[in-house]
């Protein structure tokens, strides 16, 4: 494996891999970026205050990979610190716990440059439900095919984002310049910073890139992420809320609720059968001109006895992996 960097393209890209505690998988991230079919140009890793070995398993890449050590600020100011530092005019995103694929950049960055009017662009991956031992695409490529009808590029970022295809962080690759007119990753905002920051972006610039193969595995289940450790409905809620006023502002908001109302029901799906049902009713009271009646009905009848609702949790998930319903 050649762990050298690439500085003689035009189109040179700065990698940014926020970490948190991650001395278990800092280095397979790491790896997955060095073994890029088309090499990175710089490599920066972002430590937000770990106390274990991350750090440590960072610095053993030496000069392949940017080191940088933070105090613990949250996802949105490792990501922050990374775009601040980034020297060139692409950035392109891993969390430390997931991997990209050996094709990714070479993919993306071909879309980029084949597109010249593109100022971002995503892709499929692959999510990995670690604990179960289990994979599946995010995406199955020919549908992405016949979404893009022959280009290479969504044409509206939130419908794409309803159809599933908009990739997810791991995939995203942006100019920098984008970035900060939208104004960074929100430090505020501990849940879904990634979505904040996209929506931010989706208003100014509805048009995205798009590759069907998968360019990255997505881990599912690392708990103590620095990533995907907040999820709770207020966070969410707010989140919500916030966005239905900034498209409005954009003049976005036709594009936005239909975005909202599917990006509420996977968060609610998620509460039901992770067994927080409990959170359930506040977010149908909160968003009730969003989410449909006949819905809102449904679940109001498996909160009236959410112990009840929880008891049946091990027959509703039988259920749902037979019917493979979205999660």
């Amino acid at each position: 494996m050649k762990h050298t960097l690439n500085n003689e393209r035009s189109y040179r890209v700065s990698v940014v891999i926020p970490a948190y505690n991650l001395e278990g998988c800092i280095g397979r991230a790491i790896e997955s970026v060095l073994a890029q079919t088309r090499p990175a140009d710089e490599i920066i890793v972002v430590d937000d205050g770990s106390t274990d070995g991350t750090g440590e398993i960072a610095k053993k890449y030496g000069l392949a990979v940017r080191y940088i050590y933070q105090e613990n600020a949250g996802a949105s100011a490792a990501r922050n610190t990374g775009i601040k530092t980034a020297k060139y005019e692409w950035v392109a995103f891993l969390d430390g716990d997931d991997e990209w694929l050996e094709e990714n950049l070479e993919r993306q960055m071909g879309i980029l440059e084949r597109n010249e009017e593109l100022v971002w662009t995503a892709g499929n991956f692959i999510m990995c439900f670690c604990q179960e031992k289990r994979r599946q695409n995010k995406l199955d490529p020919n549908r992405g095919l016949r979404l893009l009808e022959g280009k290479e590029y969504f044409q509206e970022y939130f419908q794409a984002f309803r159809n599933g295809d908009w990739g997810c962080t791991d995939t995203i690759v942006v100019r920098r310049s984008v970035l900060e007119e939208a104004g960074l990753f929100r430090v505020g905002q501990l849940g879904a910073n990634d979505l904040d920051m996209w929506w931010r972006i989706a208003y100014r610039h509805p048009i995205i890139g798009y590759n069907v193969e998968p360019l990255a595995i997505y881990h599912m289940q690392i708990a103590d992420s620095i990533t995907k450790r907040f999820c709770r409905p207020d966070i969410l809620g707010d989140l919500i809320e916030r966005h239905l006023k900034l498209a409005e502002q954009y003049g976005r908001e036709k594009e936005f609720r239909p975005c909202a109302e599917h990006v509420l029901r996977y968060w609610i799906h998620k509460y039901i059968f992770d067994e927080r049902i409990f959170g359930v009713r506040d977010i149908i009271v909160r968003f009730e001109s969003i989410l449909p009646f006949f819905y809102r009905v449904i679940l109001w009848l498996l909160t009236v006895s959410p112990r009840a609702t929880l008891s049946a949790m091990p027959v509703l998930r039988r259920i749902n992996r037979l019917l493979r319903l979205p999660i």
